[in-house]
């Protein structure tokens, strides 16, 4: 029995699914293209495994960011974030900008006659996974019906969780990156799945942080959790929401705050990007 509950957004359990077209055609249905996750050793076969079962009970857990993205959901559950807004104006989404401090993953910006009024930075996070799933993909496979390129399925190599450094490395790259928001008066949010959220809260010192969030902070949690459907399909539903400011995030580690930039360094490479391609559609 596979621990592969969903491959290439579509539940396992989902029925008269046509697998054999889902593996051929390697498509992301949250990106609207191919699965950009590919085998090391044959860069034309795309993994496409979004969530798998771990733990005691086994439960789904988000091992691909892009998941995350089901719906545009996570960007809607951010306009209230954009403060300045102002009716009559386009909503676009553009993704990977580079600021000091790092990469954002995307951007949700409010912007008139092609000029920014506001944004708000949006991460993705999900969990790490130690070992291979592929011997679970295609065991998954097998029980599908679908040919396979190999007989992985026989193999007992198993994956593991990799909470404590998943969980450490994207607090220190918003420790890096929320600097550079505070700085601007402009928001940051991470996005993750409430699983990672907990083990954060647990693990780190959390106590601090605003619960319910307050508006005004520079830094906020969003988490969501997987909701099983009628239809054996998973939906994304929010969770819960927390914040903190610099102050806030350097507290969970214990660091020092740095960094600074300037507002019009970021609004330069966001207007650069915006066009009718990224105008944010809800689907």
């Amino acid at each position: 029995m596979s621990n592969v509950v969903e491959i290439f957004g579509h539940s396992s359990d989902k029925p008269d699914q046509n697998w054999n077209l889902v593996v051929q055609h390697q498509e992301c249905p949250f990106l609207g293209k191919r699965c950009y996750k590919v085998r090391k050793s044959n860069p034309d076969i795309s993994i496409g495994t979004c969530t798998v079962l771990y733990g005691n009970p086994k439960e789904p857990v988000i091992i691909c960011p892009t998941r995350l993205i089901d719906r545009r959901q996570i960007f809607i559950d951010c306009l209230h974030l954009l403060t300045t807004h102002e009716p009559g104006n386009d909503l676009h989404i553009v993704s990977e900008v580079t600021i000091p401090g790092g990469s954002v993953d995307y951007f949700l910006v409010s912007a008139r006659e092609g000029r920014v009024r506001d944004f708000v930075g949006i991460e993705l996070q999900t969990l790490d996974t130690t070992g291979t799933v592929w011997p679970e993909r295609q065991r998954l496979l097998k029980e599908l019906g679908v040919l396979r390129n190999d007989d992985a399925e026989e193999s007992d190599k198993s994956y593991g969780m990799n909470w404590k450094m998943t969980a450490k490395t994207i607090l220190v790259q918003m420790h890096h990156k929320i600097q550079t928001f505070e700085h601007v008066n402009k928001k940051l949010v991470l996005v993750t799945q409430d699983k990672l959220l907990a083990y954060m809260t647990k693990e780190f010192n959390f106590g601090h942080l605003s619960n319910p969030p307050t508006i005004g902070d520079s830094m906020h949690f969003h988490a969501y959790r997987m909701s099983k459907q009628p239809d054996n399909a998973y939906r994304l539903t929010l969770q819960s929401r927390l914040s903190t400011d610099t102050a806030g995030i350097a507290q969970c580690l214990a660091l020092q705050a740095e960094a600074r930039v300037e507002l019009d360094q970021i609004i330069k490479a966001l207007q650069s990007k915006i066009s009718s391609a990224t105008l944010f559609t809800p689907l």
